[in-house]
Order: C-alpha cells, then sequence, then structure tokens
C-alpha cells in the first residue's frame, strides 16, 4: 500500500498549525491543507494562557510567542464601563496580573500568559511547521474523505488551478473550525445548542492612547443602549495592538434577518463605544458570528480525528479557544507518532477522546456560564432589557448615592463583579485539566478535596493524569531550568531521586525492551539540583520513588516509594500505558 504522506491535516488555524508542527517535530511526514491562501486575517482569538505558552516552549518557539505578543502588564484590568470616555463601572484585575493572583500565576509555570491573537500565532505555528519539514498545501479546499482498514483517502480542490485530486495518508486530522466539514463526515456526534445569539465583529484601527494608557487593558467592556440584543448586555472594545488597533464586539438580534454592516454604521459603533463623535477611524473589516454551545462527544471515527473549533464551540469568554485548540493537538500528536513508528498500538489512540471529550465540554459549558454572568451586573445597576441612555445614568447614580440603599447597591454591584474572576481568572480552569483514559494508570490514592474552588486556583499534583508540576530546580551552570524543561520533546521521562537509581537501570532495561527512547532524570544530580526544596514538597513521591512522565507533560504512572522489582513493574506499566500487552 502506498501513502503520500503519514497524516493530513485539514485547517491552518491553532489545532491544524500546532498539529502539523508537532507532527513535523516529532519527525512524522505530514501534509497541511488550507482552503485559504494564508493563515488568519483577523485577530479573533489571542488570549494565550499558561498551558499554551509551556506547549510553545516544549516546541522551541516561546520566544517567537514573546516578542509577537502583549505582555501581561499591558493586559491589566478589564473595564466596565459606560464608554471610553465615559463613567467607570468597575474593573477586575485579569489574567493573574493582580496582587491577589500574580503570586499564584508565577509560582504555577516557568510562562506567562500572553496577548497574542491569531494574526501572530499562526504564521508561527505554521512557518515552523514547515521549516520542519511539514508540506504546506495553500488555496487547497478539503473536499471529502474515504477510510479503509489500511489509511484515508482525502479529495481536494485546488482553488487557484481549479483541478480536483486525492491524497492518500494513514491518518487524517480535522482542524478546520467550527464548520468542520471533516467533523460532519466523519459523523461525530455534536452535542449542545447551535445559534444561541447573534455577534458581529469590527476590527478599526484608531489612536485611542489617551482614552486607556492610563488603564491598560485588554479588554473593555462598554454599557450602551441596544448592547442587549448580542445577549451579553455590553458592547467591547478589544486591543489588539496597544493602543491603535482594535476589535469592537457588538450584538445584533438572530432571529432577524443579519445586519447590513457599512463603514458608515461601524464607524458609528465604534464612535459611540469610544464615546468620541469624530474620533478619527479606519474600519478595515467586518464579519459576523453566531455563539453556539456545542460540544463533540467523540473526537474520532477510525482513522480519522478532529480538534479545536471541529468539536468545541462557544463564545470567546474566558479565551479559552485557541488554547484548547492547541492542546487538542498536544494530546494527540505525540500517540499518532508512537504509532506510526510502530511504538505504540493502535488502542493508545482511544485515549484521546476519553481525554479531550471531558475538556472541551468543560471550556464549553464555563465560556457559556461566563457569558451569562453577566446578568448579575446589570440587576445590580436596577438594569434590565432595553435600557436607554438614561437609564444606565440614573442606574449608576443610584449605585453611587451617598444613602444606606446606594451603601446596598454598591455591595451588589461589588459582588457581581467578583462573579466575573470565574472568566478572567479561571486559573484552575486553564490549568488543571485532568485525563482519565487507558494513557493513564490509576495509584490507587484517592485525590485530595480540594480546600479552593477548583476552577479559580491551581492545584499542582502528581497524580495520575495531572500535569507535571512546575518547580524551579538549579541546572547546569547555576541557572534556574523548571521540572517541565526536563520532560517533553516527543519523549516519555522517568523521574526519580538520587536514591532512585534502581528506577534508573529499570528504564534503561525497559527501554531496550520496547525499543523506546526512554529519558531518566534523577532529580538531585548535579545538573538538576532541588536547591529551593519546592520540589521535594510537591513531588508526591520520596526520594526512591518514581514518576513516569508522558511526551505531553502529563503523568502516567506514579510508584511513591522503591519497589522491590522496578523493572518488571515498569515495564507492566509501559506495555499498559502503549497497548502493547
Amino acid at each position: 500500500m502506498s501513502y503520500d504522506t503519514d497524516v493530513i491535516v485539514v485547517g491552518s488555524g491553532p489545532a491544524g498549525g500546532a498539529a502539523a508542527l508537532l507532527l513535523a517535530t516529532y519527525g512524522v511526514p505530514t501534509v497541511l491543507a488550507t482552503k485559504y491562501g494564508w493563515t488568519a486575517n483577523t485577530p479573533r482569538a489571542h488570549i494565550t494562557n499558561q498551558r499554551t505558552m509551556e506547549v510553545l516552549r516544549d516546541l522551541g518557539v516561546e520566544d517567537k510567542a514573546l516578542a509577537a505578543g502583549t505582555p501581561p502588564e499591558l493586559m491589566g484590568d478589564t473595564v466596565l464601563c459606560t464608554s471610553l470616555t465615559g463613567p467607570e463601572i468597575g474593573r477586575i484585575a485579569s489574567w493573574g496580573t493582580g496582587d491577589r493572583s500574580a503570586s499564584e500565576y508565577t509560582a504555577a509555570s516557568p510562562c506567562h500568559m500572553i496577548d497574542l491573537p491569531q494574526t501572530y500565532l499562526e504564521p508561527i505555528l505554521v512557518s515552523e511547521a514547515a521549516a520542519r519539514g511539514a508540506k504546506l498545501r495553500l488555496d487547497t479546499e478539503f473536499l471529502s474523505f474515504t477510510q479503509d482498514d489500511s489509511g484515508v483517502t482525502a479529495r481536494f480542490r485546488d482553488r487557484l488551478r481549479g483541478d480536483e485530486f486525492t491524497l492518500r495518508a494513514k491518518y487524517l486530522i480535522g482542524a478546520d473550525g467550527a464548520r468542520s466539514r471533516v467533523a460532519e463526515q466523519a459523523g461525530l456526534p455534536i452535542a449542545g445548542q447551535t445559534g444561541k445569539a447573534g455577534s458581529m465583529n469590527i476590527t478599526f484601527t484608531a489612536d485611542l492612547a489617551r482614552y486607556v494608557a492610563h488603564r491598560p487593558s485588554v479588554l473593555y467592556w462598554v454599557m450602551r443602549p441596544g448592547a442587549h440584543l448580542g445577549g451579553i448586555g455590553m458592547g467591547l472594545v478589544r486591543m489588539v495592538r496597544p493602543w491603535n488597533e482594535w476589535l469592537l464586539t457588538w450584538g445584533y438580534d438572530i432571529a432577524q434577518p443579519p445586519p447590513e454592516v457599512d463603514a458608515g454604521e461601524a464607524t458609528r459603533l465604534v464612535r459611540d463605544l469610544v464615546g468620541d463623535p469624530a474620533l478619527d477611524v479606519e474600519i478595515t473589516s467586518t464579519s459576523l458570528w453566531t455563539v453556539n454551545h456545542n460540544y463533540a462527544t467523540e473526537y474520532r471515527a477510525g482513522r480519522v480525528f478532529c480538534a479545536g473549533d471541529a468539536v468545541h464551540r462557544h463564545p470567546p469568554s474566558n479565551g479559552l479557544g485557541s488554547n484548547t485548540s492547541v492542546q487538542d493537538s498536544y494530546n494527540l500528536a505525540w500517540k499518532l507518532a508512537m504509532v506510526l513508528r510502530g511504538e505504540a498500538g493502535e488502542g493508545l489512540l482511544d485515549s484521546y477522546t476519553a481525554e479531550r471529550a471531558p475538556v472541551g465540554k468543560q471550556i464549553v459549558d464555563r465560556a457559556n456560564l461566563s457569558r451569562d454572568q453577566f446578568g448579575p451586573i446589570f440587576a445590580a445597576l436596577g438594569i434590565a432589557g432595553d435600557t436607554d441612555a438614561d437609564g444606565i445614568t440614573a442606574g449608576l447614580e443610584t449605585c453611587l448615592a451617598p444613602t444606606a440603599a446606594g451603601a446596598r447597591k454598591r455591595r451588589e454591584l461589588e459582588q457581581a463583579i467578583e462573579l466575573k474572576h470565574y472568566e478572567f481568572n479561571a486559573h484552575g480552569v486553564e490549568l488543571d485539566q485532568r485525563y482519565v483514559s487507558g494513557a493513564v494508570l490509576p495509584d490507587g490514592v484517592p485525590a485530595p478535596v480540594p480546600d479552593r474552588d477548583p476552577e479559580l486556583f491551581h492545584r499542582p499534583s502528581t497524580e495520575p493524569g495531572a500535569k507535571l508540576p512546575h518547580a524551579w530546580l538549579v541546572g547546569p551552570h547555576g541557572r534556574r531550568v523548571s521540572t517541565l524543561d526536563l520532560v517533553g520533546g516527543g519523549r516519555w521521562t522517568v523521574l526519580t531521586g538520587l536514591t532512585g537509581t534502581p528506577w534508573r537501570d529499570a528504564a534503561a532495561k525497559a527501554g531496550a525492551e520496547l525499543g523506546l527512547d526512554l529519558r531518566t532524570v534523577r532529580i538531585g544530580d548535579p545538573g538538576v539540583r532541588d536547591a529551593y526544596g519546592d520540589w521535594s514538597r510537591l513531588s508526591g513521591i520520596d526520594e526512591d520513588g518514581c514518576l513516569l512522565i508522558r511526551p505531553d507533560g502529563y503523568v502516567a504512572y506514579r510508584h511513591p516509594t522503591q519497589s522491590p522489582t522496578p523493572a518488571p513493574d515498569l515495564l507492566k506499566a509501559l506495555h499498559h500505558l502503549l497497548d502493547r500487552d
């Protein structure tokens, strides 16, 4: 049987670009096909959280992302206001930049969040994928596929020449967005609700520094008459580049025909939300989109897999979209690579749905709930329905009144704004995805009951199915190195301590028997000293215990103490995890 490539990736967005880059990095022949002439031409997704930055760090492109992104100090406070020139309703210290959360975010990862719009992220992923050997097919529209026991045949149309052709591969990844043809043809079951509300995006350039530079933020939520039409109750002025490139989001009644948004109407909306009727504005694009609450319950159909918006479709609340898409591919790519190299059985691929489908449902539910959690703010202000400018002004005046009633309203408003931390500081949602599948071996130790809200607060753990915690060690030449830098790179890793030499020997035997490039790290050796003692507190094992870490940085197996039979134990675990029984 002949093949044109091992894997075809359809789509060049965050999921598709990441998949192609990961597979190319792992040495897997890959073709990435996109119907577009290049990557995203509008900024769309932008918040890039710590876990995605860790993925980019593992791929060796973190520096490129940092160079292109806006740093945390300019992401700052989410502002709630009546216009950029009008009264403020409140502020929310966001994305781990507040005094209460900055230390927790810093302690959780060697990486910090940045604002990296798709127009900057996608070229990094796709260009690096090509540089590492992936073949790009631009202006190439996916039409259909057929699959059999040995591969997938995909049919495409060259949009420049107009002709159709086929490519044969061992596997196909559909990362072709919320209207995914691949997911539809694969018959993936999609649950939830489509078309909850209508929204429009308007991208524009304007110098707004005088209105925002003193309160730097990514998001300025604006309460204006008519904002109820999109369902949120506020319009949004979003920074793309500080402080002259912007994206405005406004709603429309989805029960009515889609509106025509010409340059004149777009300019009027921009000036209204900014609050400057003479603002010098250049409209660069307009587009309509719908708010969905959809998630796939299966991510795989035979040799076809889907990732990104193809399997989870939701509003941009919480900034989870592109992050979850990149992380889908990070979960899938190493598994495909191991199966293609003959290092793992096909059963390993079943763990993709088992691990990522619950995450997809969680983030769809969370994003939609965050969108709805603007309601208490309006209730605290006494505003409901299609309130006009006078009603908004009256609501603010009531809340600011120096009276007992005003004091009550102020407390209600504070509590309502506090609720929005579930959108703008959901650290647990961002970092604490736990996996349960055949690619994880439980150790029988019950997970502790969280003593803080698991959506808001990160809980580092080495329990099987958790991401390896970050701790600073002292590496070669006395420089700091993160525990996360000791794993990844497409390889499995055995982590132990200085007295865990038997695990090192066991890893050498298991690697030789299974044909695996199995890395061993003894924390405490000269190049990886636990100088701060942080790893000892986080490791969850004795110095002579063992953690087996997957290529995606997740704990697959834990043995808290030394074993009398480390080699058979480790070999048995790997046989199970890799479907090599």
